[in-house]
């Protein structure tokens, strides 16, 4: 087995969502029949804490270059304050051990017992990791399976600017999630005899976005289960096609635009 670097790492993150409101300012603009149109500016902040594998490649060290970043997210068995339960299935299971992985950083949190995946929380943990290590901002990528899968679905249809490609694996969405997702490069895997989530949550999904000029890809194993994971991300195609895709508008400068 080569020499793999994993690090389990607790963080505290502030992102621009929910609680507390800071430096409000509000402006009457007209009144009419009894009512005011007002708008308002004001700065939004939330503290979240995060538990995570940390996967860099073994040439992370031994080189000054930037490397793509793949977000996995689990499913709901692998919830908990167990980290080592993350490394059941999938990327954080493989790494170290599948050599198309070692072009990747791969960061996978860990979603607390009874919790679901937060969109927003998950924006912030990526934006932890691309300020703090070399990654291709570029180059992002997310994917998970079951509970994992409807998160990569729900942060994909909120934050869509900024991945390259996603690829997930028997989750389902929500009714906007193919109007967000039209252009965006997705490789979504379920199994035919799936009882725990249903075909069809994916292949509704697959089928709008077909229909309003997408083209994702979709495999679908006709003799599967829930588990159409193993097979997914055992497959080296999977990982070669999501280097294939680039966000070159996550280059530009914020302040350019």
């Amino acid at each position: 087995m080569r020499n793999t670097v994993w690090s389990a790492c607790l963080g505290i993150i502030l992102i621009m969502t929910g609680c507390s409101i800071m430096n409000p300012s509000t402006n009457r603009v007209e009144e009419r029949n009894g009512q005011t149109a007002q708008s308002i500016e004001v700065t939004l902040t939330k503290q979240i804490s995060a538990n995570f594998w940390l996967y860099l490649p073994p040439s992370y060290g031994e080189t000054s270059k930037e490397f793509p970043l793949m977000l996995f997210l689990h499913g709901a068995g692998e919830r908990g304050a167990d980290l080592e339960k993350v490394k059941t299935h999938g990327p954080p299971k493989l790494a170290g051990n599948m050599a198309e992985l070692d072009h990747f950083v791969i960061v996978s949190p860990q979603c607390p017992t009874e919790g679901w995946w937060n969109a927003d929380e998950l924006k912030g943990l990526l934006d932890y990791i691309i300020e703090t290590y070399r990654i291709d901002s570029t180059r992002v990528y997310c994917t998970g399976l079951s509970m994992g899968g409807y998160g990569t679905w729900a942060l994909a249809t909120a934050y869509p600017e900024m991945f390259a490609a996603i690829a997930p694996i028997c989750g389902g969405g929500s009714r906007i999630t193919p109007f967000r997702l039209k252009d965006m490069p997705i490789w979504a895997f379920h199994g035919a005899k799936d009882p725990t989530v249903p075909l069809s949550e994916t292949q509704v999904i697959i089928d709008r976005i077909r229909k309003d000029g997408g083209n994702p890809k979709f495999t679908i194993y006709p003799e599967a289960q829930h588990d159409s994971w193993t097979e997914s991300y055992a497959n080296p195609e999977l990982y070669q096609w999501l280097l294939e895709h680039r966000n070159e508008s996550a280059a530009l400068d914020p302040s350019e635009n």
